[in-house]
């Protein structure tokens, strides 16, 4: 991984999380780096990936508001 990340591309996608019985989209950005010579890539930067984490610990918690400050959550409800 090179330390600029001139030459990265970035692709905002939705993540979701899901914990009891609650789910959350959120907005992250993957980078992709063109000279990584591990191909481990896409990835998350720290703040998305604390991020994630953060909405996951929320709906652990039944904190639906902190969560919300995120993205949009979703309580699940069995059909069938």
């Amino acid at each position: 991984m090179s330390s600029s990340q001139s030459d990265a591309r970035f692709e905002q996608v939705t993540r979701l999380v899901e914990e009891g019985g609650y789910i959350a989209k959120i907005l992250v950005t993957l980078i992709y780096e063109s000279d990584d010579p591990t191909n481990w890539g896409p990835y998350l930067s720290a703040e998305d990936a604390l991020k994630l984490d953060e909405v996951r610990s929320a709906l652990r918690r039944r904190d639906i508001p902190t969560a919300a400050r995120y993205g949009e959550v979703f309580e699940l409800t069995k059909v069938a």
